[in-house]
């Protein structure tokens, strides 16, 4: 089987967004975000409990690598996922046994 490039420059892609995913927090800010559509930084970081910088953080990372789309609605900003798969992913892998 031989990959082209158009084939590996996708695989990388995913590889990236994977790797944003990879982080306790940020599948937590996905399933809030599944639950909830969409959300401002404020809203994320009091539902989470967690600083609101941090929560900035994490959620330029999210937007970086392709994984949420964010909207601004005058002084707010609303981030939400930018596709429903990611969810379905959270959540299979949510279902696998834990060793």
């Amino acid at each position: 089987m031989n990959l082209s490039e158009l084939d590996i420059e996708k695989l990388e892609g995913v590889a990236n967004m994977l790797k944003a995913i990879a982080h306790p927090m940020r599948i937590a800010i996905l399933n809030l975000l599944d639950k909830s559509e969409k959300l401002t930084v404020s809203e994320i970081h009091q539902s989470l409990g967690i600083e609101q910088s941090s929560t900035s953080h994490h959620l330029g990372i999210l937007k970086d690598k392709g994984v949420l789309t964010s909207k601004r609605d005058g002084k707010n900003t609303y981030y939400s996922l930018k596709y429903d798969n990611f969810a379905k992913v959270i959540d299979c892998i949510g279902n696998c046994p834990i060793h």
